[in-house]
């Protein structure tokens, strides 16, 4: 049972990366195939606990029903390893049963093994002391009630340990009670210890990264003021020049009207250019208009820097437009993602790339497709994490050998949409080992990302807001 300290080491080890993005961050954070190998080992220690158990110090145990717990494990692996694909994140939901799994399979190990008279018993606190760590509050407490009821039962309901000669192996009673009160006080101690320190860290780390965005904006902010301000300055003299020179031909246009009238314009326009570059400044500070736009203005602003880079890039949206658009947040995480994933398609892309939209009452589908060679069949369930190994996916990457940091982009592309809800999807328009699928103009890569419309849609307060905020821009 010793399996179960490598198994949630290595599941905080995994989650350490949180540290930087919030306390309850993000939704996904832990990688299917890290819980998969770390329960591999777990299940090679439990084989190891029993065998040495019954045959080495030839202890009487149930052995058919440990290895039975055993076989759930294996089982479960195997279903999570054929099903799911390999770059899978668990949100916190399904993290949280794969946790209460491990710590019904641990009781039932111990039930079957002498219950608090084991000294593994202890090895239930590592399961809910990650979990407080790196869970929600009420994750943490369901999963701690689960342990205490079950050392609770533990110390009354087990089967004995006993060796070939009959002799029963068990401890003072006054032990199983001190057992027993060390494992409730952990839980609870232990627990808000890991909860508190973790706490501590994301609050100092959120603080940092909003002072770090403040400055940046105000940076921002500092280097725009100096250029409206050069360019005031340089703009400043020929603008009085031009205002002077046309107010002297207006006065000695009175005979021709016509002629004093162009003159009177340019003195009015060179007023207005004067006024704009006072009000530059300060109206973009606080540009409500630019907080959201139409989800098609978005894409195409997403796609604009690649619009030029050799590569047709066709914007498809549904022909009937009776149904209004939906009015997006222009979230950074969006255009960012949707810009990488644009990218990446006009990089293996033969001449064409199509960016669809589609949406629903409660989604907005977008797919980004190429008509190049598609992706390597042996790494599309891999597609989305970056490649630490190059010397595997350079074997698999000849089809794309321009592409040198394959994987990064797409990796940044996936973690930022998923932050917003978004689900992504990577697949084929064709079979790459079948060259007459090739034909079709859409035969290249496929991807799709679904977003709920709540996670990114406009609410109709703040599309008010732009009117009653910014009664310049209407």
């Amino acid at each position: 049972m010793v399996y179960l300290v490598a198994t949630y080491v290595g599941i905080a080890m995994a989650d350490t990366s949180l540290f930087s993005t919030g306390f309850g961050g993000p939704n996904h954070f832990v990688r299917l195939r890290t819980m998969i190998l770390l329960r591999w080992l777990a299940i090679g220690g439990q084989l190891m606990a029993i065998v040495v158990g019954q045959w080495l110090y030839g202890l009487q145990l149930e052995i058919g029903l440990c290895f039975m717990a055993v076989g759930v494990s294996v089982i479960g692996n195997l279903i999570s390893l054929f099903v799911f694909p390999q770059n899978k994140r668990l949100s916190e939901t399904e993290n949280f049963l794969m946790v209460l799994f491990d710590i019904l399979q641990l009781g039932f190990l111990l039930y079957l093994t002498g219950g608090l008279h084991n000294p593994f018993a202890l090895l239930i606190l590592g399961p809910v002391t990650v979990s407080s760590a790196v869970m929600s509050l009420r994750s943490y407490l369901i999963l701690g009630m689960t342990a205490v009821v079950i050392v609770s039962l533990l110390a009354k309901y087990h089967l004995l340990l006993t060796t070939q000669a009959g002799e029963v192996l068990r401890v003072p009673d006054l032990f199983v009670f001190g057992t027993w009160l060390a494992i409730v006080i952990g839980v609870m101690f232990l627990g808000l210890y890991a909860r508190r320190v973790t706490s501590e860290m994301h609050t100092m780390s959120n603080a940092l990264q909003a002072t770090q965005m403040a400055l940046a904006r105000e940076q921002k902010l500092t280097d725009l003021g100096g250029v409206v301000a050069a360019a005031a300055h340089e703009l400043g003299t020929p603008l009085a020049t031009i205002k002077l020179t046309s107010a002297e031909l207006a006065e000695e246009l009175d005979d021709r009207p016509e002629l004093q009238e162009d003159a009177l314009l340019i003195r009015q326009q060179a007023d207005r250019c004067r006024d704009i570059l006072r009000t530059m400044g300060r109206a973009g500070k606080d540009d409500l208009h630019m907080r959201h736009a139409p989800l098609t203005t978005v894409l195409e602003e997403a796609a604009d820097p690649h619009l030029m880079r050799g590569s047709q890039v066709i914007f498809d949206w549904p022909e009937n437009l009776d149904a209004e658009i939906p009015t997006i947040l222009r979230r950074p995480e969006l255009i960012h993602g949707v810009r990488n994933l644009v990218q990446n398609a006009v990089d293996f892309s033969r001449s064409k790339v199509w960016i669809e939209a589609r949406w629903t009452e409660n989604t907005i589908t977008i797919r980004i497709i190429d008509d190049g060679k598609g992706y390597p069949v042996s790494i599309i369930g891999r597609i989305g994490d970056p490649f630490v190994r190059r010397r595997r996916a350079e074997r698999d990457l000849h089809q794309r050998p321009e592409y040198e940091g394959m994987g990064l982009g797409l990796f940044i592309a996936k973690t930022l949409l998923e932050r917003i809800g978004a689900e992504l999807t990577f697949a084929n328009g064709s079979n790459p080992l079948d060259p007459e699928s090739l034909g079709t103009e859409q035969c290249g890569a496929i991807v799709e990302v679904v977003i709920p419309r709540a996670k990114v849609e406009a609410s109709s307060d703040q599309i008010a807001q732009i009117g009653a905020e910014n009664p310049y821009f209407e």
